[in-house]
């Protein structure tokens, strides 16, 4: 009998003409996804990252393909999917998708969508996510109107029987908000800033509030974990955990960076889960005599003891970044990345 999780019956699958293959959750690895971004934005390589496992590895691609990333997501059935700069319009966004099996970004066959939803008053914020709810795509944008506090929020969604981008609800913020952070979890989207948190129910098309962070600015990055939020501040000086279930909060650790050393203002932390522990991946900077430099660190938090430990091992390079709300994590198959 074949072992179905062989690299033979794998290849097997291929040439009878499954060209993406997805390999079975045992013969894979968790490793999440990291930008190569240099000075104006682009790249032509990607980082997947097991610093758990000692694990980088940096694959090159077409930059062509590889234009600015806006955003990111995995999804539940492990699908990857970039949302870069369309190649005819910087106002139009195209969609790419990870082959695992060919190590390559095709074009997912979806329409574009605009980069800014709003009306011609607002012009587009750095805020831009991609998510998913039960296997259907979201785009999330922010907006402030000219010469004024106020922020919306626009959410489209994209249907496959039309392919089209459709309207979503959207969503008036009070503050205006620098950093904010917008993730799912379980059946809904939900969207935090500093002041507010809200819900979005897509089987409602409709927005609540909930219950709003409390001791913690500039919150910048949040990842979900069953059915729990966790997120921290653009300092990463505290953590706290939101119970979807009882709308409530919990206040953790913070960090335990030393007093000598900032986090580094141009790279905001980033959140995400391996081996279902949280997380951290951000830079430092320390300042010796009028000069600084620059270094990469990645904690995990152990919630038993309510502390962040020090992830010993070799980190990527100060040029790789998560993109969005999160770090986003896949599973990956290593023969597929060459490794």
């Amino acid at each position: 009998m074949e072992n179905p999780g062989s690299s033979e019956v794998i290849r097997n699958a291929v040439q009878k003409g499954n060209s993406d293959p997805k390999p079975r959750l045992g013969m894979t690895i968790e490793m999440a996804l990291l930008i190569n971004t240099c000075t104006d934005m682009t790249t032509d390589d990607l980082l997947f990252m097991n610093p758990r496992e000692g694990k980088n590895i940096s694959c090159k691609y077409s930059p062509e393909k590889l234009r600015p990333v806006i955003a990111m997501t995995v999804t539940s059935d492990n699908n990857i999917y970039l949302m870069t700069e369309d190649s005819e319009s910087n106002d139009q966004l195209s969609m790419l998708k990870y082959n695992h099996a060919g190590n390559e970004w095709e074009h997912a066959g979806m329409s574009s969508v605009s980069r800014l939803l709003g009306p011609d008053d607002y012009w587009s914020c750095d805020t831009k996510n991609l998510v998913e709810v039960d296997q259907v795509l979201y785009y999330l944008s922010m907006g402030e109107r000219r010469g004024s506090e106020s922020q919306l929020v626009y959410l489209t969604k994209y249907d496959r029987d039309t392919d089209q981008w459709q309207q979503c609800s959207q969503l008036q913020v009070d503050e205006s908000e620098t950093y904010c952070a917008a993730l799912s979890c379980g059946s809904h989207i939900y969207f935090l800033t500093t002041f507010e948190v809200h819900r979005y129910d897509p089987s409602q098309d409709r927005w609540c509030s909930r219950s709003p962070l409390t001791n913690i600015m500039d919150v910048c990055t949040a990842v979900a974990m069953g059915t729990e939020i966790f997120c921290t501040d653009v300092e990463f000086s505290q953590t706290m955990v939101y119970s979807t279930e009882s709308d409530s909060w919990q206040e953790l650790r913070g960090s335990p960076i030393p007093g000598h050393l900032d986090v580094h203002p141009d790279d905001a932390p980033k959140l995400f889960i391996l081996a279902n522990q949280l997380h951290i991946h951000f830079k430092v900077y320390d300042y010796v005599e009028e000069e600084f430099s620059v270094d990469t660190q990645i904690l995990v938090y152990d919630r038993s003891a309510d502390a962040w430990g020090d992830l010993k091992g070799t980190l990527p390079g100060d040029t790789f970044v998560p993109r969005g709300s999160m770090c986003p994590v896949a599973h990956m198959y290593l023969p597929y990345l060459g490794a």
